[in-house]
């Protein structure tokens, strides 16, 4: 998947048009992407509507400040691990009191691998109320700049399918 910015506006636009019909509010909670999920939905003029807030939670004090992410997760598995995706998005939809969340936690290179955990490894949470938070990996291939506009594709997918 290698989007192109006009893509993901477009891709914006459909996770906003999805969510005023349900009357959704949404946040993000992201550390590799770095606000550029929560960027590119608030290009949008009018956006304002549907977006509540974006956590951007770089660290693991950030993580646990902002999101109540609990520490033994961040000890036990480490930042970019499928429970601490969870974790973080469904403490961005307890705290923004919205009814949908993605979070976004990755290794996006050049450095950072370990072993096990490769440059490129993405893992995402996904929380809307009343459902079964949804999680999704991957290894995304590409630079530091192509993983990122990956991972934030990922994420406004993983919005739109939450909000139908």
């Amino acid at each position: 998947m290698n989007s192109s910015w006009r893509d993901l506006a477009a891709e914006a636009g459909r996770v906003l048009r999805a969510c005023r019909r349900r009357g959704l509010r949404l946040a993000t909670a992201e550390s590799c992407t770095g606000g550029l999920i929560a960027g590119v939905l608030t290009e949008i003029a009018g956006s304002s509507d549907v977006v509540e807030r974006g956590f951007v939670t770089y660290s693991n004090a950030a993580k646990h400040e902002l999101l109540g992410v609990r520490q033994a997760s961040l000890a036990k598995h480490g930042a970019v691990s499928e429970i601490v995706a969870r974790e973080m998005a469904e403490g961005a939809r307890r705290r923004a009191r919205v009814e949908l969340s993605v979070s976004v936690t990755g290794i996006a290179g050049p450095g950072g691998a370990t072993p096990g955990k490769p440059v490129g490894l993405v893992h995402f949470g996904c929380a809307r109320t009343g459902r079964k938070t949804v999680h999704k990996r991957r290894v995304f291939k590409g630079n530091r700049a192509s993983i990122r506009r990956q991972a934030v594709a990922l994420a406004l997918a993983l919005l739109r399918q939450a909000a139908r």
